[in-house]
């Protein structure tokens, strides 16, 4: 069919207020808004200003009234455990509302702070709608943060009350939970009233007396005792949740989201962008403490009526590399978003794909990616192998739901390896040179959006609206500062090249690392990789480069690292210095899949680091240390 994204895109930009209008008409409100957007009030302005709505009802009330009563809302399906748990829509509501009675019961009201410190649960999405229903505010960390990292949040946000589990599990490995809660609850000058810890039999843990409450037993007497709490009316202008990043200053930034331009704009990209009807089932493989959890496993596919899958294990080795596959298979998934480093560790365990036909993918219509670059050869594996769409696409914590993206529901445009699409109603994406200037179409420069940001986005960061102008607003006046470096093409598509960090200087010429990782990427025997800038004496900087083999590949590294070098030569020329890669056994990664290329970079040259406390396994740190120290850098 032919796309209608021109139609509709050019439709928003005659009209943006009418065009939001419309989509807020797919929402419940309990009174309409004064305006569609006050351009007066908030920091750049604010969405629906004056109306009342709630989102958990948005996402679960209105449709047990409305005919799903009975159908399946949320499959809670963990690999690491070997269990399955299913809930309709009716059953999750009684789940909400007696957790919900158990937080109104402990003083928890509207405008009240609650931190999830979960592991990948149902609970987890259960306590962030019953939050909702009252207003409260919920802030999801991440399960099994550092301590610190914990009480630096608990200090910003000051929440009521702590809900938390006695453990999550990782593949081969427990991690303990309440060592890492008690301590942050330690360090934090701010102290919560109570925790809520969810007991799981993998690791139980003591409760402390008068201070930590039992999850399931007090849920369970709510419920015995019939408890009924409604939806609280809040306006959409109120913060549903606050989700931190981590800042550059180390004090994490906390990113707010809104009530009402929030239901509106996930609402809306539910069957435009991702193509997906209500009643299907849509997956999203990423954790609920990441942004990608809060939209599009939790509120998203609610508040379009779809059945989501909350999925705790990793894609390889819980059992195996066809994990996924299973996935969809078993229940039915019709599209599933998830992180490219994902795919590179499928495809780098089997690289044949030889787990696919293994499973009925018959209703499997989109597979979408997104989180960091999507090098064009996993995509092509991935639509080799599965058969279907790939559809690479941008946007970030601050803006919670696409930037950029093919959009499936409007019709596919032509696919471009490497872009992640054309902007999305709402986005008016430019490209901009360090004074601030336009640059001409397929120039590299600092990829902005031009005030004001659309409904959803970020209205501004957690008690720190001078951190927030400072942060995003300051540098180029007019716009919002994606900290991305790009460019746009003839038509129109969006390339992202890097973090503006990610551009290095090689003797005066700006490389692009993320280009070089592409080049090594297509090297037939390399699973992952990344390229990072190190100093050097002659040229400033120098790129490094760091490579994983797939599984399999009995060649000699040498001879590998040789034809990378090459490669990198001959598509990228030799500005750019291309000289050293190194084989490892795995990179460095967050626990969302970012490679953490920055300490990589102060390792290699001898700069003091910190652990990072997103890091997936700390001892990666030490192997690329090693590895390093026998080439002769960073020693």
């Amino acid at each position: 069919m032919a796309s209608r994204y021109h139609e509709v895109y050019d439709g928003w930009k005659r009209e943006p207020e009418e065009f939001w209008a419309d989509a807020a008409g797919a929402i419940d409100w309990y009174s309409p808004w004064d305006k569609v957007f006050d351009a007066t009030a908030g920091v750049y302005g604010r969405w629906f200003t004056g109306a009342t709505c709630n989102t958990c009802y948005n996402a679960i009330d209105r449709h047990v009234a409305g005919g799903r009563a009975d159908q399946i809302a949320l499959i809670y399906d963990s690999a690491i455990t070997g269990t399955v748990r299913k809930f309709t829509y009716a059953e999750l509501k009684r789940e909400v509302v007696a957790l919900t009675s158990v937080l109104k019961n402990r003083g928890v009201g509207k405008g009240d702070r609650v931190i999830i410190y979960m592991p990948m649960v149902a609970e987890a999405a259960i306590a962030m709608l019953a939050c909702a229903r009252i207003g409260a505010v919920h802030s999801v960390v991440f399960g099994g943060f550092a301590s610190h990292e914990l009480a630096t949040r608990i200090d910003d946000a000051r929440p009521k009350l702590i809900i938390s589990a006695s453990c999550g599990l990782e593949p081969g490995r427990i991690v303990a939970y309440k060592p890492l809660l008690d301590k942050a609850i330690e360090m934090s000058r701010h102290k919560p009233d109570a925790c809520l810890i969810l007991q799981r039999d993998q690791l139980r843990c003591d409760l402390k007396d008068h201070f930590d409450i039992d999850y399931a037993d007090a849920v369970a007497r709510e419920r015995a005792a019939g408890a009924n709490v409604d939806c609280v009316p809040v306006l959409a202008t109120d913060p549903l949740y606050i989700i931190y990043t981590s800042g550059t200053t180390g004090q994490p930034k906390g990113i707010v989201r809104d009530n009402g331009g929030h239901m509106v704009a996930l609402k809306w990209t539910m069957e435009n962008e991702f193509g997906v009807k209500p009643g299907e089932v849509f997956w999203a493989a990423s954790d609920v403490g990441w942004v990608v959890g809060h939209s599009y496993i939790v509120y998203g596919p609610l508040l379009h009526g779809c059945t989501s899958i909350l999925f705790e294990g990793k894609p390889i080795g819980t059992p195996d590399a066809g994990t996924y596959w299973r996935v969809i298979s078993d229940h039915g998934v019709v599209a599933l978003f998830t992180a490219p480093t994902a795919f590179r560790a499928i495809k780098g365990q089997d690289p044949k794909g030889e787990f696919v036909p293994k499973y009925d993918l018959s209703k499997f219509r989109t597979l979408f990616l997104a989180g960091e670059r999507a090098d064009p050869e996993t995509i092509k594996w991935a639509e080799q192998k599965l058969n279907v769409p790939v559809v690479d696409h941008w946007w970030q914590t601050e803006t919670g739901s696409p930037m950029t993206i093919n959009p499936a529901g409007l019709g596919l445009l032509p696919v471009k390896y490497g872009s992640p699409g054309v902007p999305m109603p709402g986005y008016d994406i430019r490209v901009l040179d360090d004074a601030g200037h336009e640059v001409p179409r397929g120039t590299l420069g600092n990829v902005v959006v031009k005030l004001p940001l659309p409904a959803g986005c970020l209205p501004t960061l957690w008690n720190a609206d001078a951190r927030f102008r400072q942060a995003y607003l300051d540098e180029f006046p007019g716009f919002y500062k994606t900290a991305d470096a790009g460019m746009i093409d003839e038509d129109g598509y969006l390339y992202v090249m890097a973090r503006t960090d990610d551009i290095i200087n090689v003797a005066g010429h700006r490389l692009s690392t993320g280009a070089m990782e592409e080049v090594l990427a297509a090297h037939p025997d390399v699973a992952e990789c990344a390229v990072v800038g190190i100093a050097d004496a002659m040229k400033g900087q120098i790129p490094l480069g760091f490579v994983v083999l797939n599984a399999g590949v009995a060649r000699d590294g040498g001879a590998i690292e040789k034809e990378v070098v090459a490669l990198v030569r001959e598509r990228i020329g030799p500005v750019a210095a291309f000289k050293t890669v190194v084989t490892i056994k795995r990179l460095p990664k967050t626990r969302s899949g970012k490679i953490l290329r920055g300490t990589m970079q102060k390792i290699a040259d001898k700069e003091e680091w910190a652990m990072p406390a997103t890091i997936d396994d700390p001892a990666i740190l030490d192997e690329i240390s090693a590895a390093l120290k026998a080439r002769g850098i960073g020693v």
